[in-house]
């Protein structure tokens, strides 16, 4: 069975946004579907770090050769071994489903009965044609749920934008290796900043809690957040946010 992770503190917020609860009335909830970060994220570039597992059991975190910030979900995976088990197994079922029928058959059948809302992927992406194309079939099959996430998966989003069901909103996120193709897509888009400064200058609001991204298509930037590495210049805007009191942390625990 997948594992459906609860809201955490970002995805969580989305309880108090007016114009999305009809997707939670009933007593339904927030969930997402998450996989290890970097290994399920082959576009990604500048967000780019994974963990793996050393042969005495211990994790490790690397980041990749042209990490400018690193992805927090990673770091999650090395604080809380079972976040990490867990990404790792939705990530092989996945893959062992294939195609993407049977790939959307996984996925409806494990859907939480009490899901309205589902973030695909606060760690991981789109890794695959086949995993794309399947998560159009799941909103087809539900447009009882409303889907959303980021995916640096461009070239999917370019071949499939304008046919997307209108209860599954994605986002492209910059910083992949397919930016290039970004003005193609004919939908929202995101950038990660460092300060809020830098946001107004490039003339996009913040997200706090994934509403831009579900109603809006307008470009939009997130705030750099979570552990990064010491001395870098995110290192240095993440202690400057937290200086000024900035929420700029979404995580819970267990998920992150």
């Amino acid at each position: 069975m997948l594992k459906f992770s609860e809201a955490n503190a970002k995805t969580g917020r989305l309880n108090k946004v007016h114009r999305l609860r009809k997707w939670l009335k009933n007593k339904k909830k927030v969930y997402s579907l998450d996989l290890p970060a970097g290994h399920s994220c082959p576009q990604a570039k500048l967000c780019r770090s994974s963990v793996t597992k050393q042969p005495n059991g211990k994790l490790k975190l690397t980041d990749g050769p042209h990490c400018q910030f690193r992805c927090f979900s990673a770091t999650a995976e090395v604080f809380y071994p079972t976040v990490y088990e867990a990404r790792q197994h939705n990530f092989s079922l996945i893959k062992q489903a294939k195609t993407p029928h049977k790939i959307a058959r996984l996925i409806l059948d494990n859907l939480p009965p009490n899901c309205g809302i589902l973030r695909y992927h606060v760690s991981g992406d789109f890794f695959s044609a086949a995993y794309f194309q399947a998560a159009i079939k799941v909103a087809q099959a539900r447009p009882d749920v409303l889907f959303y996430g980021h995916t640096k998966n461009i070239p999917m989003l370019v071949k499939y934008g304008d046919s997307l069901p209108p209860n599954l909103r994605l986002s492209a996120s910059h910083g992949g290796r397919y930016d290039h193709l970004i003005p193609k897509y004919n939908g929202p888009n995101s950038i990660v900043v460092f300060s809020e400064k830098e946001a107004r200058k490039k003339h996009r609001k913040i997200d706090h809690d994934d509403s831009h991204l579900i109603l809006s298509n307008k470009p939009f930037a997130l705030l750099v957040h979570g552990i990064q590495p010491k001395g870098t210049a995110a290192s240095k805007a993440v202690f400057a946010l937290r200086r000024k009191g900035v929420n700029y942390s979404y995580s819970r625990k267990g998920n992150k």
